[in-house]
């Protein structure tokens, strides 16, 4: 259990590495959003996975899978948020944008 755990917490290390690297990388909001999003909630879970290893009593387990479960519901929503937002006020590189559904949908 302790490989496993080791390797839940270096994966988990990997991809909230990444996300940070992407932030700083990427050039664009839209961009800097999704390196943000996806690779720090999957690093955020491994290393909620390595702890619950490590400390298997119920009320850590259940603490766990609840800050996992609220971050699977907030962190989506957050950047759509985000996103939109960055998009009506015009904080984005319109030439970066290969399809622009919003666009269309909102007839500009």
């Amino acid at each position: 259990m302790t490989v496993v755990m080791a390797l839940c917490l270096l994966a988990g290390s990997g991809a909230t590495l990444s996300a940070a690297l992407g932030m700083l990388r990427l050039p664009d909001l839209l961009t800097r959003m999704h390196a943000a999003v996806k690779p720090q909630a999957v690093g955020l879970i491994l290393i909620l996975v390595a702890v619950a290893i490590n400390f298997p009593a119920a009320s850590v387990i259940t603490t766990i899978l609840l800050v996992a479960l609220l971050q699977l519901v907030t962190v989506p929503v957050a950047a759509h948020m985000v996103g939109r937002a960055a998009y009506r006020t015009g904080r984005f590189h319109q030439e970066r944008l290969h399809v622009d559904e919003l666009a269309e949908d909102l007839g500009d």
